[in-house]
């Protein structure tokens, strides 16, 4: 019989607080060596240590993340696994001391498209900035994350594309877990080298199938992980798919480990799937949209390039507790955009990651208060308006 190393392992303090009464949305807290995260929480993804266009003063001062996310395979091209374990891993390199979580790189790998070639061993691949090839293993992989230091780090998976056959994907799912067994067993413990507790969490599978995502839950749930994943989901499913899968896991999944959905989403995604019972997200559409003029506020989605807003002097969002929701106007972004300054990329990345984080922390308001499901209903059309 195949030892559960996880069952070594002391697990992550999740505490679930409460379950709404009219849905399956949770708020809970986790508790990691570097600071309590409140859930349902979004991570904004620091992909090579840095919030696109956000200094970590601003992250704190005005997003007041409780986690960032690091992406594994742009941290291992540059600046590199011997930079960043002579710095003492991430939280020092970029002077972060709340949680971090880091990918695996499986997704940034599945995007490379035609650049990679995949067996049993792992992934062949090659880098996107000067072409060199890499190999990950779910072993190097492990070793990567271990430097990297992250409070919550991913097993390696293969992510299928959404339109992929059953046979593809039954065999990807299978592939992953394997390599997840590969993952636990090279983890083997907690501590880092530089004496902070990590948890590895295994990844679920199974494309757009209900049977395969149903046994990759069951396989996942096997392994007694201090928490888990739901992947390979806004890969280019409809909507409605991936309600559907995502509400099949949560069903599957433990009730008493926090479930962390991958790479979701818009912000009415986020709370129909917080209903759904996930309690963990991280996209880049907040800085990403931000970059290209797009602010979500509280009173609906803004397209500050528009003429609409030449003189519209009001502040961008008086909703938000963030100062720069109240300091800046439409007028002055708008002008910031059209005259190319990068202030402007900063606000509104700012607005956006800010916008996220309220939302979800007033989600949890509401679950904790009892009335989540209504405050949802009367809260998506508003977050659909385009103004």
């Amino acid at each position: 019989m195949q030892p559960n190393f996880l069952d070594l392992m002391p697990a992550l303090a999740f505490d679930l607080l409460k379950t709404d009464d009219r849905s399956a949305a949770r708020a809970g807290k986790i508790t990691t060596d570097h600071g309590l995260i409140e859930t349902p929480i979004f991570m904004p993804v620091g992909t090579i240590g840095s919030v696109k266009a956000v200094s970590q003063q601003q992250l704190k001062s005005e997003v007041d993340p409780h986690i960032i996310l690091g992406n594994t395979y742009h941290l291992y091209l540059r600046p590199g696994m011997q930079t960043l374990e002579a710095a003492g891993g991430l939280h020092n390199f970029m002077n972060w001391d709340r949680p971090i979580l880091t990918d695996s790189g499986g997704f940034q790998v599945f995007s490379l498209s035609g650049n990679r070639k995949i067996n049993e061993e792992g992934v062949m691949f090659q880098s996107h900035i000067d072409g060199s090839r890499h190999l990950f293993t779910p072993e190097k992989v492990m070793d990567i994350e271990r430097i990297i230091g992250a409070d919550i780090m991913m097993a390696f998976d293969e992510c299928p594309p959404a339109n992929s056959e059953y046979k593809y994907a039954l065999d990807s799912m299978n592939l992953t877990h394997r390599w997840l067994d590969r993952c636990f067993t090279h983890f083997n413990g907690t501590q880092d080298r530089y004496g902070h507790t990590q948890n590895l969490f295994p990844i679920v599978q199974g494309a757009v199938f209900h049977d395969l995502r149903k046994a990759s839950c069951e396989y996942v749930s096997s392994k007694n992980a201090t928490g888990n994943a739901i992947g390979g989901l806004s890969v280019g499913e409809p909507e409605p798919v991936m309600y559907e899968i995502c509400q099949l896991c949560c069903e599957s999944l433990p009730t008493e480990k926090p479930r962390y959905l991958m790479g979701v989403g818009t912000p009415w995604n986020i709370l129909e799937c917080i209903a759904l019972g996930i309690d963990m997200f991280d996209c880049v559409m907040p800085t990403r949209n931000g970059r290209n003029a797009m602010l979500f506020t509280t009173k609906g989605v803004i397209n500050i390039d528009n003429k609409k807003w030449e003189q519209d002097f009001s502040p961008i969002d008086d909703g938000l507790d963030s100062e720069f929701s109240h300091y800046y106007s439409k007028a002055y972004v708008r002008h910031l955009f059209k005259a190319g300054e990068l202030l402007g990329l900063t606000i509104a990345s700012v607005q956006n990651l800010a916008f996220y984080l309220w939302l979800v922390k007033e989600a949890r308001k509401h679950i904790l208060a009892g009335d989540f499901l209504s405050w949802k209903e009367e809260m998506i059309p508003i977050l659909k308006t385009r103004l």
